[in-house]
């Protein structure tokens, strides 16, 4: 991608700089993260890439050269949730999420009022559960960070581009997706606890073990701001008011019986059960993983897809498709994973079952009458990043 060329095609100068974020895929931990939780995401090799310069007359100017859209033009002082929730023309969708982070970023006390012009491009797919709206975000938050000498940390960004998400575009997701995207390192995995932010890098080299980790996109669109994401997140937070503790993260597990009993509505229980249980399989995964142990996490992953299938109730035909079809092809483990209603799986194997488990998914989505999956290894790579 020329995103630079384009930049200049457009705007009729060269930009500052190009700055690169990745989507991300998340190996265990679902709907945990806004419960103070663990997460362990990844990053992805497929980045958004921004090309970027500052201006001084407060105008703020964006162009994706993914979405056949004019140039949006607008002001950095007038920037407000309600002004994009209007889908303005030119102002919805996708410039939703640069706009935002302008905005938390304004709102933050950031010198960012004299604007910047801003192309950018992304290889993250859209609607698959990867993140592609938390790579928009952070690398725009990079890019005006480094041009505006604003010395925030990666961390930080991440918050305000979390931020920008909640209170701007009305999603109301955790952290997660643009901690990966701003803190992961190659060749790893990020164990991140959701309450004090901490993190630390887990060592994870699939391709050592003679593994793969595959990423199915089942091409079935998810719009997290259908409700069904809040409602969930609702009911976490309904469970946790119940059972007396400021978020589900501070049930035990091994007191997770009992605080079930406590629980009278089936939903609600249930929303408490995956929750306490997701975060009780990241401990596992992680100490597996300490362990050298890589294969043994496969059925914890697929024990979380039961745990989602069943009790979030996130699931859909194709992704549970894609689980059954790859176990029984040989696959040590399978897993839907991000915010669900569609998106993608996330099958492990071993490196020379790769292909014919790939075979066996796409083969039973064609006997199925499902439109073909796309399937490619999900190779743990670097966070946002200044390219040139």
């Amino acid at each position: 991608m020329d995103v630079a060329g384009q930049f200049a095609e457009l705007y009729g100068y060269e930009p500052t700089g190009v700055w690169s974020a990745p989507g991300r895929v998340n190996l265990i931990g679902e709907y945990t993260d806004f419960n103070e939780g663990f997460v362990m995401p990844l990053a992805l090799p497929h980045t958004a890439v921004a090309a970027v310069a500052r201006r001084t007359d407060g105008v703020l100017r964006l162009h994706s050269a993914d979405i056949d859209a004019p140039v949006a033009e607008l002001r950095v002082d007038d920037l407000t949730p309600l002004a994009l929730t209007a889908r303005g023309a030119g102002q919805g969708g996708w410039a939703a999420y640069p706009a935002g982070v302008v905005w938390a970023l304004r709102e933050a006390g950031h010198a960012v009022s004299g604007g910047a012009d801003i192309h950018l491009a992304s290889t993250v797919p859209t609607g698959a559960g990867l993140s592609s709206s938390a790579a928009l975000e952070v690398v725009t938050a990079l890019a005006l960070n480094d041009l505006c000498e604003l010395g925030l940390t990666a961390p930080e960004l991440a918050v305000l581009s979390q931020r920008a998400e909640n209170a701007f575009v009305g999603v109301p997701c955790g952290v997660m997706d643009q901690m990966a995207s701003a803190c992961a390192t190659e060749g790893h995995a990020l164990h991140l606890d959701c309450r004090d932010l901490s993190i630390r890098q887990v060592p994870f080299d699939l391709a050592a073990q003679g593994l793969q980790l595959l990423v199915v996109d089942t091409r079935v669109k998810h719009e997290l701001g259908d409700g069904a994401y809040a409602e969930r997140r609702a009911g976490c937070e309904e469970g946790a008011r119940q059972l007396g503790v400021t978020h589900l993260r501070d049930v035990p597990y091994a007191e997770l019986p009992s605080a079930l009993a406590k629980l009278t509505d089936e939903k609600i229980r249930r929303y408490v059960r995956h929750v306490v249980s997701d975060d009780h399989r990241v401990e596992q995964v992680i100490g597996l993983l300490d362990a050298g142990e890589v294969r043994a996490i496969g059925p914890v992953l697929t024990e979380g897809h039961a745990s989602l299938r069943d009790d979030l109730r996130i699931s859909c035909e194709e992704l549970d498709l894609v689980v059954t079809s790859a176990n029984t092809a040989g696959a040590i483990g399978a897993r839907m994973t991000g915010g669900g209603f569609g998106g993608s799986a996330i099958v492990l194997v071993e490196e020379a079952d790769a292909d014919p488990v790939t075979k066996s998914i796409l083969e039973a989505f064609t006997t199925a009458g499902f439109t073909a999956p796309r399937v490619f290894p999900a190779v743990p790579s670097a966070g946002a990043r200044r390219e040139r």
